[in-house]
């Protein structure tokens, strides 16, 4: 991998020329319809060469795999949506359960449109991941979410969650500076920001992902870890990473008020933060229930559809305080 994989994908055009490199020769196959180009492809798995042919079209930047060009065909209105930064961001309100239910932050969220349709984000993350162009969509997706948030006129001390892939960032004191750059341009405060690791990336380097959150927070930025106890993000790792929040899975925030299990793990995360200084935040808070057990026991944030669900305008939720 290297920053090339950064630029702007090209768009699969509907006519044009499949240009083939195998065994160091060149071969030029013409078409006029994506159809004819999932042809040609089949053409090329059919003759089962030793060696998997790297592909483009006349219009592409470079060659790629066969399999991923194949996916790309396949999915090419998902290229034109990537390459065309055809998404916005919604915001989903994040509150201070110690502080009478006050905005505390929103969790920026991206949300494609093709055609006027709306697409899954985990299907667009997916298929990016597939076609090795997440390292482009994730760092545009963190751009929108910047330059959205600068536009809001929220107050200076309400603060933005942006997640982001650890794998797209390879060195962070380079690959961040994109990132710092639009948020000097736009004039937003560093310390409003906290950029968090998604739910879908896996931790496969710690230590990366440590010299990450380490560039974030020389920036003024504060950062959070998603989804603790859901697989990857364990317990074992708050100490080794030091994140300013912690996100608990859904899975034990749900019925957290009559399932014994779960209120014993909340506890658990919630004295070993305290402890290192992290704050705890439950999410997929739906029911009053929860929310009420959450505070009671001393979690600091919560957010949910109960609180609010995102929109493409921040909301401030109208809930009672006990």
């Amino acid at each position: 991998m290297h920053c090339i994989d950064c630029g702007v994908p090209s768009p699969i055009e509907e006519s044009g020329t499949l240009i083939v490199k195998q065994a160091g020769e060149n071969g030029q196959y013409p078409y006029s319809s994506y159809k004819e180009l999932a042809d040609h492809i089949l053409m090329l798995q059919k003759e089962g060469a030793s060696e998997q042919p790297q592909v483009k079209t006349d219009s592409m930047n470079g060659f790629i795999s066969l399999s991923a060009f194949e996916l790309m065909v396949q999915n090419h209105e998902l290229v034109d949506l990537i390459a065309g930064n055809s998404f916005s961001t919604h915001f989903q309100p994040i509150i201070d359960l110690q502080d009478e239910n006050r905005i505390f932050a929103y969790e920026c969220l991206l949300r494609p449109v093709a055609a006027g349709k709306p697409i899954s984000p985990f299907r667009l993350f997916e298929f990016a991941r597939e076609t090795n162009l997440h390292n482009y969509l994730d760092q545009k997706a963190r751009e929108l979410s910047i330059i959205s948030s600068s536009r809001l006129g929220v107050p200076p001390e309400v603060k933005f969650f942006i997640n982001f892939l650890p794998s797209s960032i390879y060195n962070p004191e380079y690959c961040l500076q994109h990132t710092f750059h639009i948020v000097n341009k736009h004039k937003i405060s560093p310390d409003q920001l906290v950029f968090e690791v998604v739910e879908s990336e896996k931790i496969s380097d710690i230590e990366h992902l440590e010299s990450i959150f380490t560039t974030y927070k020389k920036s003024g930025m504060q950062v959070a870890l998603d989804d603790v106890g859901a697989g990857y993000s364990t317990l074992d790792v708050l100490q080794k990473l030091q994140p300013d929040f912690v996100k608990v899975d859904r899975s034990y925030v749900s019925f957290c008020d009559t399932n014994y299990g779960n209120q014993l793990f909340l506890k658990n995360v919630l004295e070993i933060s305290k402890k290192l200084g992290i704050k705890v935040l439950a999410e997929g808070i739906e029911r009053a229930e929860e929310l009420e057990f959450c505070r009671t026991i001393g979690i600091d944030y919560a957010q949910g559809y109960f609180i609010g669900k995102p929109s493409a305008e921040p909301v401030v939720p109208q809930l009672e305080t006990v």
